[in-house]
C-alpha cells in the first residue's frame, strides 16, 4: 500500500515541532495525502505558534487541545490525545522532537499500538522525526523525552550519521531506523531569500 494513501496524523505543540514538520506535511500537501494535524495546545503565543502556521502556509490543526497548564499537561495531553487516535485510527503518528508534546503523543500512540489486534499493527504506527539526538545529560526533560520516544517508535528518522550511531550504541532494535537529514535545512533552503529580507 502506497504511503501516501494511508492516513497520517502529525501531533505538534510547539514552534520549532511546527517549522520542522511544515516541509514534512506540505509534501503531503502536494500529494493529496490523508492527514491531519492535532496541536497539543503547548505553545498558544502567536508569535510562538499561529504566525508560524501562517507563514509557512501549512493547513490549520483539525484538533487543537485546551490542555496549556502546566499542571498535568502531559496525563491531560496523552488522554485527549489518545481519544482522537482511537477515533481517526491512523496508520502513522509523526512526532518530532523532545518536547513535553512528543512524548505524550508518543506514550497515547503506543498505549494503542500495543493493544492493537491487527495483523502486522496496521495502525498507530510511531514515527519520530529527529530521532537520536543526545545531549548525554539526564537532568534535561528533553534527553528523557527523546530516549522514551526513540525506544517505542518504529520508524526512527535521524538527522545524522552521529544521531543512527546513537540509536545503535543503545541497542533499540525495535524502530526502522532511516538516516534522511534535518528538515530545518529544508525550511531555511525554501524560504533563505524571505530570511535575508527579514520578511519570515
Amino acid at each position: 500500500m502506497s504511503f501516501f494513501i494511508m492516513k497520517i496524523a502529525f501531533i505538534l505543540g510547539t514552534r520549532p515541532e511546527i517549522i520542522k514538520l511544515s516541509p514534512i506535511i506540505k509534501l503531503f500537501q502536494k500529494r493529496r495525502g490523508n492527514f491531519f494535524i492535532i496541536h497539543s495546545g503547548q505553545h498558544q503565543d502567536y508569535n510562538m505558534d499561529r504566525i508560524f502556521i501562517d507563514q509557512l502556509n501549512i493547513p490549520r490543526p483539525k484538533y487543537r487541545l485546551k490542555n496549556c497548564k502546566k499542571i498535568n499537561f502531559i496525563t491531560n495531553t496523552i488522554r485527549s490525545i489518545k481519544n482522537i487516535l482511537l477515533k481517526e485510527k491512523p496508520n502513522f503518528v509523526i512526532v518530532q522532537g523532545d518536547t513535553n508534546t512528543v512524548l505524550a503523543g508518543s506514550l497515547a500512540c503506543n498505549l494503542l499500538f500495543q493493544k492493537e489486534n491487527y495483523l502486522k499493527k496496521k495502525y498507530y504506527n510511531l514515527v519520530h522525526v529527529e530521532a537520536g539526538l543526545r545531549s548525554y545529560d539526564k537532568k534535561m526533560p528533553e534527553e528523557i523525552n527523546r530516549i522514551i520516544t526513540d525506544n517505542i517508535s518504529q520508524i526512527l528518522f535521524t538527522p545524522t550519521k552521529i544521531a543512527t550511531e546513537n540509536i545503535r550504541n543503545e541497542k533499540i532494535i525495535q524502530g526502522r531506523i532511516l538516516n534522511v537529514g534535518n528538515t530545518i535545512v529544508d525550511v531555511v533552503a525554501k524560504y533563505k531569500n524571505k530570511l535575508n529580507n527579514n520578511i519570515l
